[in-house]
């Protein structure tokens, strides 16, 4: 009896190792940074997705060759992560990523185990470009690219909420994120108003085209600051125009 049951113990052991060396990594919103450590392979699918259907049984059996090769072998869902595919800009599908401690390249060769394995293995990732630093799934842009496509999501959700739940017309859910959008526009312009009047306070100007010679005598310096003195004392609120300024300062000075 307590031989069966070291057998059963062992058996189940076994099991589970093998099982934890195949398993394929779900990479979320909140896991992501993740992979910028170590070596990765990520794939990008969708359920619905013939082509990933097909990409998957290849996957999991290159998943079991993760610890042989010391790689990681990871998924992303985008209907469930639309801000990872935003960040990593995934237009067809499916989409696969290699990434060695945070540099990503694309892969684009046959999609078979094999051949993933030949590709981490012979290190032919070398030979390919990396992505650019602009466009790095942890730079700036692409971070920007992942809110925007969760706030698309989010949308999505509030039009369906809005019509679905509360029975609101199609044609009146439209009009709510309308005036949303107006007002949201309307205090993002006040408020970019009162940062460049705070940045580049208003100043007086003179008048356009007017330059003061390259040098004045003592005597020109003091009858052009009179000049500007009399221009800003006027009863009109009008700036004296520059020809009117350059002929004054002729007739003080007595020059022709």
């Amino acid at each position: 009896m307590a031989l069966y049951t070291l057998c059963c113990f062992l058996l189940l052991l076994y099991s589970s190792v093998l099982a934890k060396k195949g398993d394929v990594i779900d990479i979320t919103d909140g896991s992501w940074r993740d992979i910028l450590q170590g070596e990765w392979m990520i794939k990008f699918y969708a359920p619905w997705c013939p082509a990933c259907q097909k990409l998957q049984p290849e996957w999991k059996e290159f998943a079991e060759w993760g610890d042989d090769l010391n790689v990681n072998i990871a998924k992303v869902d985008v209907t469930a992560q639309p801000g990872l595919s935003g960040r990593f800009i995934i237009t067809a599908l499916p989409t696969i990523y290699h990434c060695k401690d945070g540099i990503f390249r694309k892969y684009q060769g046959s999609r078979t185990h094999k051949d993933f394995i030949n590709f981490v293995n012979e290190k032919e990732w070398e030979s390919i470009e990396p992505v650019s630093s602009w466009f790095s799934p942890d730079s700036l842009l692409m971070s920007g690219m992942s809110t925007l496509f969760q706030l698309s999501v989010w949308i999505r959700y509030c039009h369906n909420y809005f019509v679905e739940d509360i029975g609101l017309p199609v044609w009146g859910s439209y009009i709510l994120f309308g005036l949303m959008t107006l007002f949201l526009g309307l205090v993002l312009g006040l408020i970019l108003v009162f940062v460049a009047d705070y940045l580049c306070p208003t100043k007086r100007q003179r008048p356009q085209g007017f330059t003061y010679p390259e040098r004045l005598t003592p005597e020109a310096a003091k009858l052009l600051r009179e000049l500007e003195e009399e221009q800003d004392n006027e009863e009109d609120g009008e700036a004296m125009g520059d020809n009117s300024l350059k002929e004054n300062l002729r007739k003080r000075t007595g020059r022709s």
